[in-house]
């Protein structure tokens, strides 16, 4: 029997983009449709979005969501169906889809994202004839109320959606002062510590997780972790209270786009029976980076410059990188005083280390297949995905211990390289010392080129498609609706 899903996400890829989150929602639904489930993937109206879809129609309208009007419209990506929330008082504007160009938080997104909840809600609930859901997935805060809408409904004889919570970073909680909760429409039973109250506030995450039928985490370690303090962030007393409701299912990535085989952005195509070709990557990278061609390893960063992504341990140990022969070609953006060590340093170390300051998705694709390592250094990461996209180009993977990289990559110690089975290095601490040691590690292992070919052919030999995560969501789903029904 085919399932029909609304997915409710804030972004997906190819059309709008800010983090693992769009690739994610953007991939899932062809995985799923492998397993006999139909899913309809619901988006603000950003311009970007507009803009991509051409044409449309409209589904239905409210006179007034959450005070302003909206139009429900339908459209596809590529060949999976979309439903766009076409209110442009809060979602045509230039910026990002969360804040403004300079990076600030748009101040009404609390009513941004509310509305955009109230209306999946409805929808799911069968608001536009035709279109009904056997269940819900919202993802992240940005649609943790639709769970709460679902639940403190205006129908009191509507029958029952189940919903999934999928929190991809719970250091993003969506929590708002205690004077917007009349705006939100919502019954009074919902202002309670079971209901959408956080703290003495409105918590969107919280929301969502208090109430949603599951919680799903982006791998089975960060499932563990966040039911601890360091890692719940507040939250960890629901996880610890809703333990048997609590699902680690890994990301995967898409493979037919991050595919060395035929990647049309890359000066060679290469794969694993073919791995001398990709050393044709690594010399058009240092001539983009303008980095003088070395024995040593190249190292790479493709990240948000962030202190959860361990950037500013990364910074303190560039002249050891350095110091050791290697060389290091970085694309990100984040925070100013982290852009700023990473500039510092390279013009400290020209022509060994390269950086460019934002986004190129081109880019990142050329950085995977041209370096010789990345270096990932989280101090907490859900997931991650840039890990899985280095296993796949042959780019070993230095990450530290922690949630979705503890889960993919093997670190090359005594025992996994006897066995043949390492693709990368791990560290146990985000620390100076360990960071350095883990480089050191690093340039070790690149100086045994059998040893360093085998650890390549490894990570690209392993199987991180969507594949078998879409088929543990599917089983979740049929085991929610099976409960419901």
């Amino acid at each position: 029997m085919t399932l029909r899903v609304l997915s409710v996400a804030s972004e997906a890829a190819p059309l709008i983009k800010t983090g693992g989150l769009a690739d994610v929602a953007g991939a899932l639904p062809a995985a799923l449709a492998r397993q006999g489930v139909e899913v309809t993937t619901m988006l603000p109206g950003y311009p970007a979005v507009l803009a991509a879809l051409g044409k449309t129609r409209a589904l239905y309208k409210w006179p007034a969501l959450l005070g302003t009007p909206a139009r429900l419209l339908a459209g596809k990506i590529g060949d999976h169906d979309l439903l766009v929330l076409d209110a442009p008082a809060l979602f045509d504007r230039a910026g990002g889809p969360y804040g403004d160009a300079s990076g600030q938080d748009w101040d009404d997104n609390w009513r941004r994202f509310a509305a955009f909840s109230r209306a999946a809600a409805d929808v799911a609930r069968g608001a536009v004839k035709g279109r009904t859901f056997d269940l819900v997935h919202a993802h992240d805060w940005q649609a943790g109320l639709v769970p709460a809408y679902l639940r403190y409904s205006d129908d009191a004889d509507a029958a029952p959606v189940p919903s999934i919570m999928t929190i991809h970073n719970m250091a993003f909680q969506g929590a708002f002062p205690p004077e917007i909760f009349p705006e939100l429409g919502l019954a009074e039973a919902a202002w309670h510590v079971d209901g959408v109250e956080a703290y003495g506030q409105v918590g969107y995450l919280k929301a969502g997780m208090q109430l949603a039928y599951a919680i799903t985490t982006v791998s089975p370690t960060y499932a563990g972790e966040i039911r601890s303090a360091e890692f719940g962030m507040g939250l960890e007393g629901i996880v610890q209270a809703r333990s048997g409701c609590v699902h680690g299912i890994l990301n995967g990535i898409d493979t037919a786009d991050w595919n060395s085989a035929n990647d049309p952005t890359l000066a060679a195509t290469f794969s694993v029976s073919r791995l001398a070709s990709r050393v044709r990557n690594k010399r058009a990278l240092e001539r983009e980076f303008g980095l003088a061609p070395g024995d040593g390893p190249l190292f790479i960063v493709v990240s948000r410059l962030t202190w959860q992504k361990g950037m500013d341990v990364l910074a303190g140990v560039l002249d050891h990188l350095v110091g050791i022969g290697g060389r290091l070609a970085l694309l990100g953006s984040g925070d100013s005083e982290m852009e700023e060590a990473f500039l510092a340093a390279a013009a400290r170390h020209p022509g060994r280390i390269g950086v460019r300051i934002g986004y190129d998705e081109a880019l990142s694709h050329r950085l995977q297949a041209g370096g010789d390592a990345i270096l990932i250094p989280s101090r907490f990461e859900p997931c991650g995905l840039t890990q899985l996209y280095g296993l796949a180009y042959g780019c070993v993977p230095v990450v530290s211990r922690t949630g979705g990289l503890a889960d993919t990559v093997i670190d090359a110690n005594p025992a996994a390289l006897a066995a043949g089975v390492a693709t990368g290095i791990q560290m146990n601490a985000v620390t100076d010392t360990m960071l350095a040691m883990a480089i050191s590690r690093t340039a070790n292992l690149y100086a045994q080129p059998a040893e360093w070919r085998r650890i390549q052919k490894n990570g690209m030999r392993a199987d991180f498609s969507w594949g078998a995560s879409g088929a543990a969501y599917a089983a979740l789903y049929r085991q929610l609706t099976r409960t419901q029904g």
